[in-house]
């Protein structure tokens, strides 16, 4: 039973805990996750341990400054939206604090964060490094390399996946098919294998990327036609698609109807996939030049948007028929690598190529309208957390601005990084992290004193 499985049981049966319960989990997720594992039962905590905790925590610190981990790509949600609230967007004049910096090598691999541990991924002297920080001072907790080619095929090359922190395991798949199950706390290899030699699956232009998926017992990959998955604990594969170019997104799942469902994009197409066995539910064909179909998906209710670059576009389509149906479709938002993130019925999101003239725009999620467009904001990607963009500009200029319909007017700027950043900051626990292409990590500490 997961956290949010007793969460719902509770509010059946004692809805005055209910309330309390899902505070607790705002505030200290982590704690609890720990006090399940020490239960030699496998079973969560009895109601009398949950509510002492939970206002051992709520004692501890104010409802005003609620944080949370952030353990794989996009956040708690996998939508790019934190629940954190009680972080500082007012910054000094000179510049906001800097908790720590460092260097990881080239690559664009996104931040997982969990159990005070922060992951992220680069490449230097033919290798790829996995690089566990801590996730407040910044000292290497540990490192896993391994050797790697550079894989510079039209860009500077290195990674571009993201790690995922599942409990005590980190999971990584590297662009040549290399998947590691390495030990959070010390970085010990528990499995590892090339799933791509394994499957036999195409190996796409940019490589393999996007993020493990971990649902239930089993870890997803975006690879081959329509997904690959394996045994979390042991690497063995439970089923795989046919070996046709994978895209570039990450398995997304969503609830259609009383389904579960997960959601990837391949060379021609994203479609939906039964996790239990790999069975294909739907599909929607979305032809983007080179195969790129990399933003993941956005799920809305019984709709999902559809964005992609080099010219191509978005669509808004409505689940639930026996093929999905089009809402409409538009040239307004053409996310080429980042995926939008969605607040009060809008999409804030880069809309534009590799370079420093990609804008950043609010389009209406219903028409496809736009809404209002900063320029020259460059490839780089936002969040949202407690109704405000965080966005790293391509440049390396980091803002927080209401997120509004009405326009981009941050109310908090600073250079924080230079060279080329086509990742998306990451916000947890009070700690905002970004990266540059070159593996410049700086950490800038946003936690109200």
């Amino acid at each position: 039973m997961t956290l949010l499985a007793l969460h719902e049981s509770l509010s059946r049966t004692d809805p005055p805990y209910a309330e309390l319960y899902w505070i607790g989990i705002v505030v200290g997720d982590g704690i609890f996750r720990k006090k399940r594992r020490l239960n030699s039962s496998g079973l969560p905590m009895r109601r009398f341990n949950l509510i002492a905790s939970v206002a051992a925590v709520l004692a501890a610190v104010s409802v005003s400054t609620l944080a949370g981990d952030w353990p794989h790509w996009r956040g708690p949600a996998r939508n790019g939206v934190s629940t954190e609230t009680g972080w500082s967007d007012q910054w000094p004049a000179a510049a906001p604090a800097i908790a720590w910096k460092a260097s990881v090598g080239l690559g664009y691999s996104s931040f997982a964060v969990a159990d005070g541990r922060v992951v992220t991924v680069g490449h230097a002297d033919d290798k790829d490094t996995v690089f566990c920080f801590d996730a407040t001072a910044g000292k290497v907790v540990w490192k896993h390399s391994y050797p790697s080619e550079l894989g510079d095929k039209y860009f500077d090359g290195g990674t571009t996946g993201s790690a995922t922190i599942d409990g005590e395991h980190v999971y990584w798949l590297s662009r040549w098919g290399d998947l590691f199950c390495l030990k959070a706390a010390d970085g010990r290899v528990v499995w590892s294998k090339n799933v791509q030699t394994e499957s036999q699956s195409r190996v796409p232009d940019w490589g393999f990327t996007g993020a493990p998926l971990v649902l239930g017992d089993k870890l997803i990959l975006n690879v081959g036609e329509s997904g690959l998955a394996l045994d979390k604990k042991d690497g063995k594969v439970l089923w795989q698609s046919a070996t046709k170019s994978a895209g570039y997104s990450t398995p997304l799942p969503f609830k259609q109807g009383n389904d579960t469902l997960v959601t990837m994009g391949n060379g021609q197409a994203y479609l939906a996939v039964n996790p239990g066995d790999g069975k294909e539910a739907w599909r929607i064909k979305w032809l983007t030049q080179y195969g790129v179909n990399a933003a993941d998906p956005i799920v809305d209710g019984n709709r999902i948007l559809l964005s992609s670059g080099y010219g191509k576009g978005a669509g808004l389509f409505e689940l639930g028929g026996a093929e999905p149906k089009e809402l409409w479709r538009s040239k307004s938002l053409r996310t080429q690598m980042n995926p939008a993130v969605l607040h009060q019925g809008h999409l804030y999101g880069v809309d534009g190529d590799t370079t420093e003239k990609a804008s950043l725009k609010c389009v209406d999620l219903a028409t496809g309208t736009e809404k209002w467009k900063h320029e020259n904001f460059g490839s780089g990607g936002i969040i949202l957390a407690d109704g405000k963009l965080i966005a790293l500009s391509g440049a390396g200029e980091l803002m927080v601005a209401p997120a509004s319909s009405e326009g981009f007017k941050p109310t908090s700027r600073a250079q924080v990084l230079g060279g080329k950043c086509w990742t998306a900051p990451v916000l947890a626990n009070g700690f905002i992290y970004a990266r540059n292409s070159r593996g410049d990590v700086v950490t800038v500490d946003v936690r109200k004193k």
